[in-house]
């Protein structure tokens, strides 16, 4: 099955470039050649539980270039429900209310923010445990180093460079870490953690292809404890269908996330490290200034924690206004 969806993911990207047909130039108050999707910025809580700014999921529309707008997501894990090989399996449910936006500041800057609330929930064996309230907020800035001034372009080229940080917004309980095996159950991580990132789009036309990277630093809180720096890359394919009034856009891609082991005190913390690779799709519907947006991802692949935590899916929706 993983090796059938990675084979699709490979033949539809080499099928859409070699049909891709020519569309208008323009298409309403949406600008094809303005579009840049920024792919998976993981900004805000913990990983394995509470990458709770997309999760790989997206960060930008892929319609409106600058906008402002809300977006839910829902993350399903399963793991231990304690250190111990015997311990059962209970299910984890970490959903995000998010107010997201994209503000440009010159023609070649532009500063996003998201503001999280997050309300998780699991089912321990001593009975349901939740908690709910602000995440930690994120500031950063993108640069574009390159971008292909022609339109009439065969292939259309944007290279953007940036970073960030991530506010302590969000609340950590030590008590939350007690005698489980998800060290991520929180509200944020404490400490003021800092991103670097970089995206490549290319363009064809009304096909695009998105491939980014990024790397977030974590620091210790002043409760001595130090979630590991995360990785995270993907690639996404993206198609504009036009119908004058309403634009469609789906996509398909990949996106993967590596984890460093956690510490406490300066000492490494046993099973936190792990990597998990996801597939994604979804699509992207515009009238107007409004857009609404749907993504889905499943794991293709995953070693979280020593296999004591597994990701089941991840899905968001969203509802942006174009400025």
């Amino acid at each position: 099955m993983k090796n059938t969806i990675i084979i699709f993911l490979v033949s539809f990207c080499s099928i859409q470039f070699s049909i891709a047909a020519p569309i208008k130039d323009s298409i309403s108050s949406f600008t094809f050649q303005k579009l840049q999707f920024e792919a998976a910025l993981d900004f805000d809580c913990d990983a394995c539980g509470c990458s709770a700014s997309g999760g790989s999921m997206g960060f930008s529309s892929m319609l409106n270039s600058n906008f402002v707008g809300v977006r839910y997501f829902h993350q399903s894990y399963s793991s231990k429900d304690g250190i111990f090989n015997n311990s059962p399996w209970v299910d984890e449910n970490f959903n995000t209310t998010q107010v997201w936006a994209k503000i440009p500041v010159t023609d070649k800057i532009q500063v996003t923010a998201l503001i999280p609330y997050h309300f998780h929930n699991r089912e321990l064996s001593t009975g349901s445990e939740n908690i709910n309230g602000l995440g930690d907020i994120t500031v950063m800035a993108t640069y574009s180093v390159f971008k292909t001034q022609k339109d009439s372009a065969v292939f259309v080229h944007d290279v953007q460079l940036g970073g960030g940080v991530k506010l302590p917004t969000g609340q950590f309980k030590e008590a939350n870490n007690a005698g489980t095996v998800n060290q991520s159950f929180q509200l944020g991580t404490g400490s003021w953690d800092y991103l670097l990132l970089t995206e490549y789009v290319i363009k064809r036309k009304s096909l695009g292809l998105n491939t980014m990277l990024n790397y977030t630093i974590k620091t210790e809180n002043d409760k001595k404890y130090q979630f590991g720096n995360q990785l995270n890359y993907g690639s996404t394919l993206f198609y504009l269908l036009d119908f004058n009034s309403l634009q469609f856009v789906p996509q398909v891609g990949i996106a993967g996330e590596v984890y460093e082991t956690n510490k406490q005190y300066g000492e490494n913390v046993l099973n936190t490290a792990g990597d998990i690779l996801f597939s994604k799709f979804g699509f992207e519907l515009g009238k107007d200034r409004f857009s609404l947006g749907v993504n889905a991802m499943l794991p293709i692949n995953q070693h979280l924690l020593n296999g004591k935590i597994e990701a089941n899916y991840r899905w968001s929706v969203n509802l942006n206004y174009s400025l």
